[in-house]
């Protein structure tokens, strides 16, 4: 028997709905959730079964069931499924509570005296669908005026200050997975004690066995003097941890084990080390100059005084 929506277009329907709500109600990151889980996998083939199954035991009754029939009730239930659906009782009867207009042969009852070189104006009602609406906006209008202007909710000022908070919000989440778009034209020097507490931290990791835990140097050199063999400064310091020394005797490059805000970290941390004067320094390398920032004098440096206060440069 003839249905409104066929088997073919009914039964991947059905099952794509399922699928999206599973999708949509399972967390599953960023692969689809029959993969990452295969019990969702195992439930969709047995939904999927059921349905087909399901249609194939619906057809076969409607088969049976139409054999049944007598002849003329064939015919008329064969003449009744080939009606076109605009042409169906079922859409006359939805078309006419939508719109409540008076058919053709009707328009006498509702024709107006109005005449304007021949053309007459029919007084049909205004389609419910539209009055429903206009009475919803009202409806919506009154619920608006007392919460917003009697009881006081927020306004427009409020309502952007939580949106960009929102967006504040949803941005420091991206860029906590986000690629790291630090590079050495970016870098700046930080001195604040938890970036430096974070730098001293990676640096205790990966950098004393080359420069010991004061920075006084060992088999790197030593890096609480103003003496750099690739050139002092955030910038220089930080492309040097980040590429690597001079070739073939120099560090190696670190950028793709640390990443490249944890490196301007790392050598915030190291510039923070200047004037420490640890004990027993490793002797300044004969390649090394004395850096200066833009030529100016180089500043006085202060005493660590715990973990997390460092001096600045």
């Amino acid at each position: 028997m003839k249905k409104l929506i066929p088997v073919y277009v009914r039964v991947p329907l059905i099952f794509v709905c399922v699928f999206a709500a599973l999708e949509y109600f399972i967390d599953s990151g960023d692969r689809p959730a029959f993969i990452k889980y295969p019990m969702v996998a195992l439930f969709l083939v047995v939904f999927l079964f059921l349905l087909i199954a399901i249609e194939m035991v619906v057809s076969a009754v409607d088969n049976v069931t139409y054999h049944m029939l007598t002849e003329e009730q064939k015919k008329q239930l064969d003449e009744a499924q080939s009606v076109p659906f605009t042409e169906s009782t079922f859409y006359k009867n939805i078309l006419k509570k939508l719109t409540r207009s008076k058919s053709v042969e009707q328009e006498a009852d509702v024709m107006l005296d109005h005449n304007y070189d021949g053309i007459r104006e029919l007084d049909n009602v205004l389609p419910p669908w539209w009055v429903y609406l206009f009475y919803g906006t009202i409806i919506f209008a009154g619920i608006y005026l007392v919460r917003f202007h009697i009881m006081g909710d927020y306004n427009q000022d409020q309502e952007f200050q939580t949106e960009m908070n929102e967006a504040k919000a949803a941005v420091d989440a991206y860029m906590k997975t986000a690629p790291d778009m630090m590079s050495k034209d970016k870098v700046t020097l930080l001195t604040d004690a938890p970036s430096i507490a974070a730098g001293k931290a990676i640096f205790q990791t990966n950098c004393i066995a080359c420069h010991r835990a004061d920075g006084g140097g060992q088999i790197g050199p030593n890096l609480t003097d103003n003496y750099w063999i690739n050139g002092g400064g955030i910038k220089n310091v930080f492309n040097t941890i980040m590429e690597g020394g001079r070739d073939g005797k120099g560090m190696v490059a670190w950028k793709a084990t640390i990443k490249p805000s944890d490196i301007q970290k790392v050598a915030s941390y190291v510039l923070s080390l200047q004037g420490t004067n640890p004990k027993d320094p490793k002797p300044t390398e004969p390649e090394a100059k004395e850096w200066k920032e833009d030529g100016a004098a180089a500043p006085a440096a202060t005493a660590v005084t715990d973990s997390t206060k460092v001096a600045a440069k």
